[in-house]
């Protein structure tokens, strides 16, 4: 058995902002099947906090980063769980990484920095009797953890993923004392980036393996148009980065037990719930395909080209039901596009069990993403034969098949894919999607093809049971 620590800021269903929560919440019982027993340690926000019910304390901190901290275990919807309860870092009004208004919290450098401290004394002393034999740290807010080890003199492997190289985790290196780090590693081999402090770049640099959560992605990382900075060094790191699509938890996202639908084990039951969804977002019936979005209103999501391609849709017959909020300019963009046709309807905000209605009522799922390190929606819409309608980046290019005429000659399309990302090359998969909703036995082919596809965890979870098996 490998005792595997996850050092990760947000894990469902404690705490979930987005995909990342996801894998926290349901990666460790799919390695569980591997014979790995894994802990998640998590920032004990007031959030959190609020749920845990009975907890143990494991052990109590003078000084965290600033005041008295306490490690607390205790076990929720099946997993194990350390939570550092520090007041002073995580109980605070607003949201896990920043206020009520979206600004990034000023300490967040000191919050996380903590989380891998508390990680790296958990590898060197255990967290009671359980001590890990791997530390899985989870982008950017875990990315410190390597220093903590080097310093402590802790030789416990250190496996890395990268969810998102967006977000550097970078600040001044006028920090490095206050953060307790080894100012004689200041530098390119450790977590030195364009003379800032970098969790990400020690990460990266520290980790005796890198993950990411798609083969297409750990090959576009490598090139400056997608690695954001970070390409060289992984290119580096080239022979230690693998690619493991995620999965998703099968029986949250069921839909013969879907508790928030109308439950169907084919995809002829989709058609109450697509009545029952186009009440919701008060749409008529159509003639086109009812796509549905549920995303953050960003231009890497490509709303920006949504927005310039939706004419080709609602010209054959289309819906657009949207749920999402992000960029205030395109989330009015968007209003203004459901103010003037019926056939569109958005609604600004997150609804969990909503989401779930849209992906039993839709016809198809939009992910017209720029970029996408894998993507979790186009794999809530093949369970659901919802078909994805994808960009070719990514996650996305990993798990959709394409229908092109050898995949629809050889009956194994799911979705479609478009390329280049552009909002002509969306208009143009419109038209194509338009004619295949014209062709009900193709379509219905397609659908089950989709909800037939294995998009759980279990391939996944062997993959990090073998990278674990390597290192121990």
């Amino acid at each position: 058995m490998t005792k595997v620590l996850f050092v990760v800021s947000e894990c469902a269903p404690l705490i979930k902002t987005g995909g990342l929560a996801d894998v926290a919440g349901a990666l460790p019982a799919a390695l569980a099947a591997y014979g790995d027993e894994v802990r998640v340690l998590l920032p004990g926000y007031r959030a959190v906090i609020g749920k845990l019910g009975k907890t143990k304390v494991i052990q109590t901190i003078k000084d965290l980063f600033g005041g008295p901290a306490k490690l607390l275990g205790c076990t929720i919807a099946g997993l194990d769980l350390l939570v550092i309860d520090a007041p002073h870092l995580y109980d605070r009004d607003g949201g896990i990484y920043g206020d009520a208004v979206g600004k990034d919290w000023g300490d967040n450098p000191e919050r996380f920095a903590a989380l891998c401290f508390v990680a790296a004394e958990i590898a060197e002393n255990g967290a009671g009797v359980w001590k890990p034999d791997i530390v899985h740290g989870h982008d950017w807010q875990a990315g410190l953890t390597p220093e903590y080890l080097h310093s402590a003199g802790v030789n416990v492997p250190f496996v890395f993923t990268v969810h998102n190289i967006a977000f550097h985790g970078n600040t001044s290196a006028e920090r490095i004392a206050s953060l307790r780090l080894d100012a004689a590693r200041f530098n390119a081999e450790h977590f030195e980036f364009w003379g800032q402090v970098s969790a990400l770049k020690a990460a990266l640099m520290g980790a005796d393996k890198i993950t990411t959560v798609s083969r297409t992605y750990a090959e576009e990382l490598l090139t400056p148009e997608f690695g954001i900075g970070m390409d060289g060094v992984l290119r580096h790191r080239k022979s230690d980065l693998f690619g493991i699509v995620n999965g998703i938890d099968k029986d949250i996202w069921n839909p013969s037990t879907d508790p928030n639908i109308k439950p169907y084990k084919t995809a002829a039951g989709k058609a109450a719930n697509k009545k029952a969804l186009q009440k919701i977002f008060g749409l008529g019936t159509s003639s086109g395909p009812l796509c549905v979005l549920v995303s953050r209103l960003t231009e890497q999501k490509g709303i920006d080209l949504l927005l310039e391609a939706l004419p080709e849709l609602l010209s054959r017959g289309g819906q657009l039901a949207l749920l999402g909020s992000g960029d205030p300019r395109l989330e009015v963009a968007m209003l203004e596009a459901a103010a003037g046709h019926e056939n569109v309807s958005v609604k600004i905000g997150y609804d969990e069990a909503l989401s779930h209605q849209m992906m039993a009522g839709g016809d198809v799922i939009l992910v017209p993403s720029r970029f996408e390190p894998c993507g979790l929606t186009q794999l809530y819409g093949l369970r659901y034969g919802t078909l994805p309608l994808v960009a070719l980046t990514g996650g996305l290019a990993d798990t959709v098949i394409n229908a092109s005429p050898a995949a629809l000659a050889s009956s194994v399309a799911t979705g479609l894919q478009f390329f280049p990302i552009t909002s002509q090359a969306l208009a143009n998969a419109f038209a194509r999607l338009g004619s295949l909703y014209e062709q009900p036995k193709v379509w219905k082919a397609m659908q089950r093809n989709a909800m037939a596809q294995s998009v759980g965890w279990e391939t996944s979870a062997a993959e990090y049971h073998a990278i674990y098996a390597g290192l121990t």
